[in-house]
């Protein structure tokens, strides 16, 4: 079985060493670089972790921070879903656990 993947994404972090702490600061030095951003996408781009990602925005971004990618981008092995402990405290680990339970029929 393969691996998952997943990563944690640090622009936040890095801009704060940088003395980067709003958003609106990566605008100005974004546009030198012909990328022409909305202060939303800005603001989701920083503080949420993107699911896509231009690679010149990318790109600009080491750029402008100064960084390497392992700096902005660092790779994490995706966990299991961890089981949730029911109110009886059992552990439960899906959908599968609150199907019904098969009636026993018992002659009398």
């Amino acid at each position: 079985m393969t691996a998952k993947l997943d990563y944690k994404w640090h622009l936040r972090e890095v801009m704060a060493t940088k003395g980067m702490f709003s958003t609106t600061d990566l605008r100005s030095p974004l546009a030198e670089r012909g990328i022409d951003l909305s202060a939303s996408q800005i603001y989701r781009l920083v503080v949420e972790v993107p699911e896509r990602l231009n690679l010149k925005v990318l790109m600009s971004l080491l750029d402008i921070l100064d960084c390497s990618m392992d700096e902005l981008i660092e790779p994490v092995a995706a966990g299991r879903p961890r089981a949730k402990k029911a109110a009886d405290g059992t552990e439960t680990t899906g959908v599968g656990d609150f199907r019904p339970k098969r009636a026993r029929v018992t002659r009398s």
